[in-house]
């Protein structure tokens, strides 16, 4: 979410934009900035590859991050920026298909799930050892639940653990042999498996949180190819191959991470080789290296979505009028054509359209119609105009331009009679704000989640019981009770077809 993690425009009230038809007529933005959003979407995993310069060793690589990790603790942490690091460094019982969204084995060699969908046994990979020397086994496994899910665990205090939830309809963890470890779980939970390969399902090393403490997210251990060198704050995070892998060997033999928040700054160093691979480019940038025959440009549409949270709980968002009004004001094609240069589409609900199974076809964004957002904000009172506050990172853990995104949404909304102040801040200090709650600070924010289920954006930022005061990321406080219902029946199905019936349903009455 941009806890990395997590609209109306923003993909929680009941207004919503989707996949629509390009339009390649002149620009429509008003002459302040662009224009924008509701809930835009996918596509945004760029790299570039550049020369390496001759004075580093050919079997290192630098990787441009746009920021320093939180943590390199997989289970405390949200940012997408982290995970990008922390899959290197770990494993867990279960990953993704590569170029799929299907868990597949990885720590676990296979499983069996019992009839009735509430208990998963889980057979473990024989020979595998943590980066500090000591064996992968069940009561490892056994370790790195119960330290997210029970507060009595002796090293629960190394937490929070954020995103713990996603585990939570686990009841008890059972040990039958080194080898061998079941999940009961209080009800049948469909999307178990895909959150045990998202990155808060990699494992630790027990003795390594243990020696460690609360400190263990700078001193990292786990099973994967790469093992933990360094991080010296602000310059870089260092890994080195894992000689004891037990998988192929990893290549090359150092992966360095630099923090370099400017993107100006990332395409410079990119340009003049110092470093080797670039993510989160702006379209301007991608253009120019898509040209460039030193570089490789890899774009792929994932299961992103890029939205902006509203404040529903205070006025004038608390109206609904108000809500629909700013969609319909935010030309959304014209900013992935004109501001974002399509690498990004539409989206029309809180469901990605990469789960095309769930994904609802047939749900069109919210149209650019200005003339009917002044008549409904004239209907809720502010036909002269009302000023609101945008909450905006300079760079994001998946967002394009979110500084350019918030200007082209401001010129947007000047031109139905709304006034938009934008407050920017460093991606760190912008998520610890965010995950606060919009209430007292701002209006409107903008968010990005990489998701990994349909489940994963309704229930973090969508469900009534996922507000800031109770640890989610319903950052807007907004409230549906049929939407909670649709949420938990969703998530407590074992038949593919009726959860996309639920998913759809949801998708409609967000929209």
């Amino acid at each position: 979410r941009g806890p990395e993690a997590p609209s109306d425009p923003r993909l929680l009230p009941m207004d919503i934009p989707g996949i629509s038809q390009p339009a390649r007529s002149a620009p429509r933005f008003p002459s302040a900035s662009p224009i924008r959003s509701g809930l835009l979407a996918l596509l945004l995993t760029l790299a570039a590859c550049g020369p390496a310069p001759g004075q580093r060793p050919a079997d290192l690589i630098v990787i441009g991050q746009t920021a320093e990790p939180k943590s390199l603790d997989p289970q405390a942490t949200t940012a997408l920026n982290d995970f990008r690091i922390l899959v290197n460094l770990y494993e867990g019982l279960v990953r993704f298909r590569p170029g799929t969204l299907e868990p597949e084995p990885a720590l676990a060699e296979r499983w069996e799930i019992s009839a009735d969908g509430r208990r998963y046994t889980f057979h473990l990979r024989r020979g595998v050892r943590f980066h500090d020397g000591n064996p992968f086994d069940a009561e490892a496994v056994r370790f790195n639940f119960e330290r997210m899910l029970r507060p009595d665990h002796p090293y629960h205090h190394t937490g929070p653990f954020p995103l713990a939830f996603f585990f939570h309809p686990i009841q008890t963890i059972e040990v039958l042999d080194p080898q061998t470890i079941a999940f009961e779980l209080d009800q049948p939970f469909a999307p178990l498996l895909s959150n045990l390969a998202y990155p808060t399902g990699l494992l630790v090393s027990p003795t390594a949180v243990r020696r460690q403490d609360k400190d263990y997210g700078r001193r990292p251990a786990g099973t994967g190819p790469f093992r933990f060198v360094d991080w010296q704050p602000r310059r870089r995070v260092l890994l080195e191959r894992n000689p004891d892998y037990w998988g192929e060997p990893a290549r090359p033999r150092q992966r360095l991470f630099r923090p370099l928040s400017d993107p100006m700054t990332r395409v410079a160093d990119l340009m003049a080789g110092g470093i080797d691979l670039v993510t989160e480019l702006s379209p301007d940038n991608l253009a120019l290296l898509r040209g460039d025959p030193r570089f490789r440009v890899h774009e792929q549409t994932g299961p992103h979505l890029w939205f902006l949270i509203l404040n529903t709980r205070s006025k004038p968002l608390a109206d609904r009028r108000v809500r629909q009004a700013l969609n319909l004001a935010l030309d959304k094609q014209a900013l992935v054509e004109q501001v974002l240069q399509d690498t990004a589409a539409v989206a029309a609900g809180p469901v990605p359209a990469a789960f095309d199974w769930a994904w609802d076809p047939d749900l069109a964004p919210y149209p650019y119609d200005p003339e009917r957002a002044r008549e409904l904000l004239r209907q809720a009172g502010y036909g002269d105009g009302l000023r609101l506050r945008l909450l905006a990172p300079t760079s994001g853990s998946g967002m394009l331009s979110p500084v350019q995104m918030a200007t082209a949404i401001q010129g947007n909304l000047a031109a139905v009679g709304v006034e938009l102040e934008i407050e920017t801040y460093e991606w760190n200090t912008y998520l610890a704000k965010v995950n606060r709650g919009l209430e007292g600070q701002g209006d409107l924010a903008e968010m990005a989640w990489m998701t990994n289920d349909p489940d994963t954006l309704p229930y973090l930022a969508l469900r009534s019981a996922a507000g800031p005061e109770q640890g989610g990321f319903n950052s807007g406080s907004y409230r549906n009770p049929r939407v909670d219902v649709l949420v938990e029946q969703a998530r407590r199905s074992t038949d593919r077809a009726r959860r996309a019936e639920l998913y759809r349903e949801l998708q409609r009455l967000v929209h």
